[in-house]
């Protein structure tokens, strides 16, 4: 059976995301070959049909870059994380 592409139109984003869970989604994007948009896309489009975009394979190279990335969040934290303060290194200084 092949499979017929279909056409999208695509726009530019400024999203803000946990930026530990961003180095995870770009290492395992790199990791399958893919843009970091079309992995977004195809995890979104499984989500939305109730269906797990990852196979066991994938969980577990996900967990090894949650690991190395620091990245102890989970599926708990969904809307109860809090943002932090940036820090302004250069506050007060007079250059």
């Amino acid at each position: 059976m092949s499979e017929s592409l279909q056409e999208v139109q695509r726009v530019q984003t400024g999203v803000r995301i946990e930026k530990r869970l961003l180095k995870v989604l770009k290492a395992f994007a790199e990791y399958r070959d893919m843009s970091l948009g079309d992995l977004l896309e195809g995890i979104v489009l499984h989500a939305f049909d109730g269906k797990c975009p990852f196979g066991a394979e994938s969980l577990t190279r996900i967990k090894e870059l949650k690991r190395f990335y620091g990245l102890e969040l989970d599926s708990s934290f969904s809307h109860r994380l809090k943002e932090t303060a940036a820090k302004n290194k250069h506050r007060g200084s007079k250059s």
